[in-house]
């Protein structure tokens, strides 16, 4: 049996394109998408509106099980729509060698671009919410990233959020 050898390639995640949808939209739902409000203080729409940022910069979609990542009409998968489940799907696809979304975390802010992810995890070690990067300041010389998000429409807003959070998770994203 022959085996082909496939070299990691170069991300073709456009960083752009995911970027300027997220400014197109970030206070304005696109109405191609259903729109998933806040519901009894949780949920909302911050998740599928990420992950319809990371469509527009060239993520595919996919229905394979278990690394499913889809949006069709009125549905879609978990990890389209939740938090944690994005978030673990773009970690667990970044060892997989697909053309699907992937996630690499990161700490070091110098080596966030523009179209990475941030999530935010509560104190119940819960991933509750998550935003685009869309833009960088400088605040006493050090570079911080500005991100646009849904849920509380939000663009180029600071990632440090007023709610309480345990901690944050920044991913770079690859396809």
């Amino acid at each position: 049996m022959y085996y082909e050898y496939k070299p990691f390639r170069k991300s073709s995640y456009n960083r752009l394109n995911a970027v300027n949808y997220a400014i197109k939209y970030a206070l304005t739902s696109n109405p191609a998408y259903s729109y998933l409000p806040i519901t009894n203080g949780t949920s909302g729409d911050c998740t599928n509106f990420v992950s319809q940022c990371l469509k527009a910069g060239g993520a595919l979609m996919s229905r394979n099980p278990p690394h499913m990542w889809w949006y069709n009409n009125n549905a879609w998968s978990v990890s389209w729509a939740v938090a944690h489940s994005l978030y673990w799907y773009l970690k667990t696809n970044n060892s997989i060698y697909n053309s699907s979304p992937k996630g690499l975390e990161i700490t070091d802010l110098d080596k966030l671009e523009l179209g990475d992810v941030v999530f935010y995890e509560n104190f119940k070690s819960i991933i509750f919410h998550c935003a685009i990067i869309t833009s960088f300041i400088t605040v006493n010389g050090i570079r911080e990233p500005l991100i646009s998000q849904h849920s509380y429409p939000q663009l180029n807003s600071t990632y440090k959020k007023k709610y309480a959070y345990k901690r944050v998770h920044f991913l770079k994203i690859s396809i």
